[in-house]
């Protein structure tokens, strides 16, 4: 205290919350380290309450422990008083003085005892006690040592508090009043004083109900669904409160009714009840958990590669977990002729998993089971579906059987179906075996009349030679025949498909990377990369289709493509390539992938239709380059009028912040082309425009090496043609110096001339062509004549005759044709005036307004 007074009286302020922190530091060490033990026989004796272990043990039990607890308490506070010292302050000022440097706080507290009179001996000692008041200034409260690892080896400490912890959690605090039950007349005290039971009704978690609090509820009826958990405690002293319920059906060894506990499950209606005072009784209703049950929704169905789609609708009233769709022969159905006269072998039910909705409500929904059963033996022949569910109860519902053919690939050339048929013969018994052989050596007889490829009669000759070879050494074996039976439908696909299949292979994968890829959020070069190979894949496959059906040429088969298919232009295809692009660009990602999967049914639904001749001419292949050339022609001058209006709202927002001209120098500066008067600065559209250009220059050297290569020279339409293809390419010149200097609205003119010579190039070829093949009469008799007939393109479109693109067909008949035009352009205009419409078709609007 004297040691204090001495320090100076701004030191001590600065002291005051150092020095008092300290002291509450140097408390909490001496009371840990004296009444550790105290505390942790105080935790564990709660815990043991809270969780009621005094409950479940004898009472003499208890009563011993408890006497154990109290003195070991006891004992634990004899203890720590006698070792707790309180902090007294020279204590805690040394504590504090020995963190500083120096030790300041007792510097301050020294005097001078030589040198007084001395009056540098004055100064330097004033000096000193600066230095170390500005040391004091920088006290920090010291950290106490709580650890005492030393003096509790076990971490006892940790123990208690655990158990502690649990019992929070896990236990309840009034159990601990319990305890006053364990003296004599405890339990009618505790009977008056509040609750002595407790009861919960845990529902089975799949009906998502809550759990009820029994003691919550007034006694009445009781809704429960079936299968609930009922768990009832009873405190007080046994005998005091029973239970009574008729709701368990427990037979056999059954806990007496006066059991502390008791838990059990609701299986049927009945009374619940807990006798006794403050007891309460519940007239159940128990909620029977209903069966699943499931139908077909309709006939099944033959998907566009053969695949069986079986539509089916499912119901529960707390939810379908999983299902089973299962195929079992109609043997009583069959037509029993030809191969199938003989016994089947047996063989087993074709199962299939039903699909689950994953995000819906799987207490009612529609699904479509989807398989492709092609190979399978029973294709085409009559067979039982039954579906059966199975709710998170565990209980079963199933369809009625009903009888369907089984769905799968449909063969239309006569021998691979022929090869397909002896296949299923052979699958259906190795009885059939020497049958198949004779069958197959018959239809291959004479394969120059009947094959179409060399590779698919060797492979036939194969496997018959492989199944005479194996029925000299008796019966087939499994794997022989199964071998046999695959090639057998690898030659089938061959002789069906031709090389179309690898076409559809190549566009399926092709279609499911790209879907992949906006799954995953793939970056943009991989999306562009996918989409590249996407048109590819779909080129080739166009072409093969077109093969192919140059091939089939039969009517019949020619009908029956017809109703499967659908016919799609080369525009509409672009079309739908360029929304997808852009719907994936956009991060529209669930919209881009429903139409990529409409794009895959289309292509695979799709009907190719092409002229007489299965090869293009020279001309045929000129007029279809300058054709492309036309169309990226058309996509540029669309990408350029669109730069021009985006630099003109550009414009127009600069001018609306800036605020600084009049209104007679805006209408003046929008008077001006959008390029004009930003001639030597650097903007974002002038980096456009040279992408722009370089595009337009590619164009106009495709366009000379196309020129160069034209057929029909020396004709008066070949030359005109010639001169026309000049001059469009003089107008992308034009173009492109225009791009180059950001004259977009000058480019846009070029763009149009370079198009109109272009459209005259073409027809000038075509006329070009038909005459030229009429005078060395490669098109015979019919060629030219009004009544030929119309031919199309591989991709459906009207050709028209003499091979030119187009038609000659006047789109503009009758009299009155100017006012028909008029009414067109009045229409136009009416449409361009709709807001709502997409601005993709505005802008074409517009254009046509500005052009006619």
């Amino acid at each position: 205290m004297n040691e204090m007074a001495r320090i100076p009286p701004e030191a001590r302020s600065r002291l005051a919350w150092p020095l008092r922190l300290t002291f509450l530091g140097m408390f909490a060490e001496r009371a840990a380290r004296a009444f550790w033990p105290l505390w942790s026989i105080i935790f564990a004796s709660f815990a043991a309450l809270m969780l009621g272990l005094h409950e479940l043990a004898p009472l003499e039990v208890v009563w011993t422990a408890g006497a154990v607890a109290i003195m070991g308490a006891l004992l634990a506070l004899a203890h720590g008083l006698a070792r707790f010292r309180w902090p007294r302050q020279h204590e805690v000022v040394a504590r504090l003085d020995a963190t500083l440097p120096g030790r300041p706080i007792s510097a301050l507290a020294d005097e001078l005892a030589v040198g007084r009179g001395d009056a540098a001996s004055a100064e330097l000692w004033r000096a000193h006690l600066a230095r170390m008041a500005a040391r004091v200034a920088e006290a920090r409260a010291v950290r106490p040592k709580l650890g005492l690892a030393a003096r509790d080896p076990y971490a006892l400490r940790y123990a208690a508090l655990v158990a502690l912890a649990v019992a929070v959690l896990f236990g309840s605090v009034w159990r601990v009043g319990t305890v006053t039950e364990m003296t004599p007349g405890g339990s009618a005290e505790a009977l008056a004083a509040g609750p002595s039971w407790e009861g919960w009704v845990e529902p089975p978690a799949y009906t998502a109900k809550p759990t009820l609090y029994l003691n919550d509820l007034p006694a009445g009826r009781l809704e429960v669904p079936q299968g609930s958990r009922i768990t009832l405690r009873l405190y007080g002293e046994v005998g005091a409160l029973t239970l009574s319920e008729t709701v368990s059906a427990r037979t056999g060894e059954v806990p007496p009714a006066s059991a502390p506990e008791q838990s059990f499950t609701v299986v049927q209606s009945g009374r619940l009840a807990i006798e006794g005072p403050g007891g309460r009784s519940w007239e159940v209703t128990m909620i029977a958990d209903a069966p699943p049950s499931v139908r077909l929704d309709g006939p099944a169905e033959r998907g566009a590669t053969g695949e069986m789609r079986l539509p089916f609708v499912a119901s529960d009233d707390h939810g379908v977990v999983s299902g089973r769709a299962e195929i079992t022969l109609a043997l009583d159905r069959v037509d029993r002729r030809y191969g199938l006269a003989a016994e089947p072998e047996p063989r087993a039910p074709l199962v299939f998993d039903l699909p689950m909705t994953i995000t819906g409500d799987r207490r009612d929904f529609r699904e479509v089971l989807i398989e492709n059963v092609s190979g399978h033996p029973w294709v085409g022949l009559p067979v039982e579906v039954r579906l059966t569910v199975v709710d998170a109860a565990g209980q079963e519902g199933s369809s009625a059987p009903e009888i369907i053919e089984l769905p799968g690939r449909r063969f239309f050339d006569t021998l691979a179906k022929a090869i397909v048929e002896q296949r299923r013969d052979l699958l259906w018994s190795r009885a059939n075996a020497p049958r198949v052989a004779q069958v197959l050596r018959a239809i291959s007889h004479r394969p120059e009349d009947i094959f179409d490829s060399e590779t698919a009669y060797l492979k036939l000759r194969v496997a018959i030679r492989r199944l005479e070879l194996g029925l000299k050494d008796g019966p087939l074996d499994d794997a022989l025949r199964d071998e046999i039976a695959e090639a057998l439908w690898d030659i089938a696909l061959m002789i069906e498909d031709g090389t179309l299949a690898g076409a559809l292979e190549r566009l399926r994968e092709a279609q499911e990377r790209l879907a992949e890829a906006m799954r995953n959020g793939a970056n943009r070069e991989e999306i562009e990369r996918l989409m590249q190979e996407l048109r590819e894949a779909m080129s080739d496959y166009i072409r093969q289709l077109a093969e192919e059906q140059q091939r089939e040429g039969g009517q019949e088969q020619q009908a029956e493509r017809q109703q499967q298919g659908q016919e799609i232009t080369g525009q509409q295809l672009e079309e739908m390539l360029q929304r997808l692009q852009e719907l994936m660009e956009q991060g529209r990602m669930d919209e881009a992938q429903q139409l990529l999967e409409a794009l895959r049914q289309m292509m695979e639904n799709l009907q190719v239709t092409q002229g007489p001749n299965g090869q293009q001419s020279p001309g045929q292949q000129a007029l279809n380059g300058l054709a492309d050339t036309l169309r990226q022609q058309q996509e540029l001058s669309d990408d350029t009028f669109s730069d021009l209006q985006r630099q003109f709202q550009d414009g127009q927002q600069q001018g609306q912040q800036q605020g600084q001209q009049g209104m007679e120098g805006q209408e003046g500066q929008e008077g001006q082309p959008p390029g004009a008067g930003r001639q030597g600065s650097e903007t974002p559209g002038e980096g456009l425009g040279q992408m722009l250009a370089d595009r337009q220059r590619a164009l106009r050297e495709l366009l000379e090496g196309q020129s160069r290569g034209l057929p029909a020279p020396g004709t008066p339409e070949g030359d005109a043609a010639r001169e026309a293809l000049d001059r469009a390419g003089r107008a992308m010149e034009g173009a492109e110096e225009a791009l180059r200097e950001n004259d977009l609205a000058g480019a846009l003119d070029e763009q149009a001339e370079a198009m109109e010579a272009l459209r005259e190039g073409m027809r000038n070829l075509g006329e070009a062509l038909a005459q030229e093949q009429m005078q060395n009469g490669q098109q015979g008799e019919n060629f030219g004549r009004a009544d030929a007939p119309r031919r199309r393109d591989p991709l459906g479109r009207d050709i028209g005759r003499d091979g030119q693109i187009g038609t000659e067909e006047k789109l503009l008949q009758g009299e009155d044709v100017y006012r028909r035009a008029r009414d067109l352009l009045d229409e136009i205009r009416r449409r361009s005036g709709e807001r709502d419409r997409p601005l993709i078709e505005l802008d074409y609007l517009r254009r046509l307004l500005e052009r006619f």
